[in-house]
């Protein structure tokens, strides 16, 4: 009995430890999932996402889900920042995609999973650290909570599924990478001149209207405001060294662009 007794013990000292190690912090399931079903355009500053080939794989989809779902707060409050934010990231991102799939291909864009009474971000259809949540609980209440994070670039890593919004991107994010990928999506994204360039005919940086939704996020840490934000990109911003240097003057006005709300999928490019 008391050798019984003491595997027990063992065994319930060891679970915590194997909890932790039980979740894979490569994201490798998510990782194989959008490098089979993403694709680059736009010179690579924008993707398209293959929905159909997502449907394809919803299985293993689901899988990746209940994993992340399987998380205990507990767990994740143990992990580094880094774990943390890339954990919340691709579970923002892979749970848009599940939204997708729900009534795919019914609808040409996100907005139109929503109702009259209810936002699409606001719906209700997953478990996350032990509530059922929507995709505004990952993004505004945990990510972009007041001291969570700070991290503005957040914005070019949680996408919405449409053509407006910055790359889903072919890869997991992970803590081991993360500064890395946040700072490549944010590159990528301002180099596209479709959604963000400088006019120089209007004098006009015409943006994204991301950065009119989200201006306060910059106005702290590394950018201080928006113009510290831009001056810092301005190379990605225009090609001219002149119109460069205004820009990191400070002071340019902004624009901010239509945004497409049109789904970013890849039959959409077979399509045309």
């Amino acid at each position: 009995m008391s050798r019984l007794v003491n595997a027990l013990l063992l065994v319930a000292t060891l679970l915590p430890t194997l909890a932790l190690a039980a979740f894979d912090h490569s994201h490798g399931a998510w990782d194989a999932l959008v490098k089979q079903n993403v694709v680059w355009v736009s010179e690579g500053t924008a993707s398209r996402v293959n929905y159909g080939g997502f449907q394809k794989d919803r299985a293993a989809l689901k899988a990746y889900l209940n994993s992340l779902s399987a998380v205990p707060q507990s767990e994740f409050d143990g992990w580094s920042r880094d774990q943390r934010l890339a954990f919340l990231i691709n579970a923002y991102n892979a749970f848009t995609v599940e939204l997708l799939l729900t009534e795919y291909p019914k609808h040409r864009s996100i907005k139109d999973y929503g109702s009259l009474f209810q936002s699409p971000w606001k719906k209700k259809f997953f478990t996350l650290l032990g509530r059922e949540r929507h995709l505004d609980d990952i993004e505004h209440g945990l990510i972009r909570a007041p001291g969570a994070y700070d991290e503005p670039r957040i914005h070019m890593a949680v996408v919405c599924a449409s053509i407006g919004c910055p790359a889903l991107r072919d890869e997991a994010f992970t803590a081991s990478r993360l500064d890395a990928q946040l700072e490549d999506g944010v590159i990528r994204f301002l180099s596209d001149r479709s959604r963000n360039r400088y006019n120089a005919a209007t004098g006009l940086l015409e943006v994204s209207s991301i950065f009119d939704w989200y201006g306060e996020d910059f106005s702290g840490g590394n950018y201080r405001s928006l113009d510290g934000f831009f001056a810092r990109y301005a190379d990605r911003l225009s090609g001219a060294p002149a119109d460069r240097e205004r820009i990191r003057a400070g002071g340019v006005r902004l624009r901010f662009l239509d945004y497409d709300w049109n789904l970013n999928d890849t039959a959409t490019l077979k399509a045309s």
